[in-house]
């Protein structure tokens, strides 16, 4: 199966079930249109990782090319929403994918009807509601995907895990924003639990879990996986500061705006000297930041060399995994895709 297959079946049966839940939301009241409409939004954008990885897991055990499997793996895709919603109502990102986030669009529909109250409150609360409900979803979708109980019952304890892990991900996350350390192995923590994991190994474990794999076999995986998805965190990350908006969907210098403290910037600070120090920590968390600000502080990333010095833990993380990824014991179709994933999760795109 293609990737491009994947991706349109992943995307049908997303669709589908979101489109199953809509007359049960609708039967509540109208009121509810917003926040389906809203959710629609969200989920036509996205590459589709996370199901790929869990496909290609599934297959690599051996699993059948079946679509229930397709179906079980989408549903990762509304566990991804529901993660993306609240980040950005923690983080008070502006857009999401090239359109205003949930919590702004809900925010802008409180001030356009008029109504009394805070709009900010407002759009906070919904889009918080609006995530717990996706939250709520992926498992209900997960569980009538039409798998064997059998298939089910083996991934479940994995798709439970997975979920605790992004939640203590998103935490640490805060923690490390909070704090303002700029420590290294702290930010790399937060790449593990927030990202690595959940984006890549977990996804993998559960598909090939759910064809009956061995610990031993989810070991192997883990030693693909677990890089892999640090290199993709800190292609993300350079990409929050460095790529092109309409590669991104958000503008440029974002993430300096929200004062992320990732490991691109831990790297920074730790090269820094004291003017460079004062500098991103002027600057570094400031929502009014203009471009002239946002050339600063990428200046200082390129100067400290924490920009080269994150190239270079890409390199080596990605390299890791397709070590790993030739001795893993796969099939040769699940090997193929998941070489071409490997490339689409670590390419440049400044």
């Amino acid at each position: 199966m293609t990737s491009s297959r994947v991706r349109k079946e992943v995307d049908e049966a997303l669709y589908a079930f979101v489109d199953r839940q809509r007359p049960v939301l609708l039967a509540i009241t109208e009121d509810l249109a917003p926040l389906l409409g809203a959710l629609d939004s969200l989920l036509s954008g996205g590459k589709r990782l996370r199901p790929a990885f869990c496909y290609w897991g599934w297959r690599g055990a051996g699993g059948a090319d079946r679509p229930e499997a397709l179906t079980a793996a989408a549903s990762l895709e509304l566990l991804q929403a529901s993660a993306l919603i609240h980040d950005d109502v923690m983080d008070g990102s502006d857009t999401r994918r090239g359109q205003p986030a949930a919590h702004r669009k809900f925010e802008a529909m409180h001030r356009s009807e008029g109504w009394p109250g805070g709009a900010e409150a407002f759009g906070t609360g919904a889009a918080i509601l609006l995530g717990d409900l996706a939250l709520s979803w992926c498992g209900e979708m997960f569980d009538s995907s039409g798998l064997p109980q059998e298939a089910l019952s083996a991934g479940r304890p994995i798709y439970d895990i997975m979920r605790s892990e992004v939640m203590c991900g998103q935490y640490l996350d805060m923690l490390e924003q909070a704090r303002g350390t700029g420590d290294v192995e702290s930010a790399l923590r937060v790449v593990k639990y927030k990202s690595a994991k959940y984006t890549i190994e977990r996804p993998l474990h559960l598909g090939a879990a759910m064809a009956g794999a061995s610990q031993e076999h989810l070991d192997a995986l883990s030693a693909y996986g677990l890089p892999l998805g640090a290199a993709f965190q800190l292609r993300d990350d350079v990409l929050g500061v460095f790529g092109d908006p309409a590669e991104t969907g958000k503008p440029a210098g974002d993430d300096l705006r929200e004062g992320k403290r990732t490991a691109l910037i831990a790297l920074a600070y730790q090269e820094a000297d004291a003017t460079q120090r004062e500098v991103l920590d002027e600057h570094l968390g400031d929502p009014a930041l203009d471009l002239e600000g946002v050339e600063r502080l990428r200046a200082i990333l390129v100067e400290t060399k924490a920009l080269e010095s994150c190239e270079s833990l890409i390199e080596d993380f990605a390299s890791e995994a397709y070590k790993a990824l030739g001795e893993v014991q796969i099939t040769d179709e699940a090997r193929v895709a998941l070489t071409d994933l490997t490339v689409a999760a670590t390419a440049r795109r400044v």
